[in-house]
């Protein structure tokens, strides 16, 4: 009996397969072609996911066309590349080479980075807001839009420069490194900086738009906070008084995360969403969790213990730099 009903199910979905392959055919626009073909790959991943050769012709129909000539966007081998080497130096290299030199002078670096990024971080919030999720996204279940309408490509545009600021940032670990501020370095800090553009590149690839991006909307405001205290602190002793609201940057950090969790919680109790790629979903779930209790623990050993971390070191750049 078990047999049997695996050959109907068997026979169900390949003629599932076979009417989707035609009506494939019917559709004009990209849009739809796309959304037909994740359809097609929906109905036989249960069914082939087993077959390396069948799943990765699957995986490569459901890219998004629209970035296939985009900078890094042609395959993720070349960010594990540049990843890998920045764990490489930030952990092992850098630290050996600088072992016997004399800490960098980069006060006036630090002080125009981080207001760049601040800037930068201004214009993707705004972005973010001018594509979607203040210009008609309903804040539960927005779907990704594949077509090449202004909108779309903006916001498409918008992912893929959160994606690149990533790269930018780990700037923030090299600074360590040459100022040899090594105890800076830390778990949290290089996990985050890590993972967040290796699996962003997934994201701009498969899914620019919709409920998946709601976290980079909140961390772009967050970032222009932090971007915005560290800036401060790197012009000096002159402009301490002005930073008498650090105790609230991990505050401001772990709001960012329970947003993140309960927004994205919100998939997992609507009967009908058609998001997608809810795997995704489950990604950012997971990260808002682990980024949560990480936070939580850094807050309990900062604050509730009492080992706070020294406020600013020499020239006045902040020395405390999780985020």
């Amino acid at each position: 009996m078990a047999f049997s009903d695996l050959t109907s199910r068997t026979v169900r979905l390949y003629d599932n397969w076979i009417k989707d392959a035609v009506m494939m055919m019917t559709f004009q626009t990209q849009s739809d072609l796309f959304a037909r073909r994740q359809k097609i790959c929906c109905h036989s991943e249960s069914l082939a996911l087993h077959k390396v050769p069948e799943f990765g012709t699957c995986f490569g129909r459901i890219q998004d066309p629209r970035v296939e000539d985009w900078l890094l966007m042609s395959s993720p081998l070349p960010q594990t590349i540049i990843l890998g080497f920045y764990i490489y130096f930030v952990t092992s290299l850098g630290p050996k080479l600088m072992e016997n030199r004399k800490p960098f002078e980069l006060k006036k670096m630090m002080i125009t980075y981080n207001f760049f990024l601040v800037l930068f971080s201004v214009y993707m919030f705004y972005e973010f807001i001018m594509s979607g999720w203040g210009t008609g996204y309903s804040f539960r279940c927005d779907v990704v839009d594949y077509s090449q309408s202004p909108t779309a490509l903006r916001m498409l545009r918008t992912c893929w420069l959160y994606y690149f600021s990533k790269f930018i940032e780990l700037l923030d670990t090299i600074f360590f490194i040459l100022r040899k501020k090594n105890s800076q370095v830390t778990f949290l800090h290089v996990f985050h900086h890590t993972i967040m553009p290796w699996t962003w590149w997934f994201g701009v690839k498969f899914a620019a738009g919709g409920l998946g991006t709601f976290h980079a909307l909140v961390n772009t405001a967050v970032h222009v906070v932090m971007y915005s205290y560290y800036g401060l602190c790197a012009l000096g002793p002159d402009y301490q008084k002005y930073l008498w609201w650090k105790k609230y940057l991990t505050s401001l950090q772990l709001i960012q995360f329970v947003l993140i969790t309960i927004h994205i919680g919100q998939f997992f109790f609507m009967e009908d969403c058609k998001y997608q790629f809810p795997v995704f979903l489950y990604i950012i779930m997971s990260y808002g969790c682990i980024f949560l209790l990480l936070f939580l623990h850094f807050w309990y050993r900062a604050y509730t213990k009492g080992q706070r971390l020294p406020k600013t070191v020499k020239h006045g750049i902040c020395k405390n730099k999780d985020h």
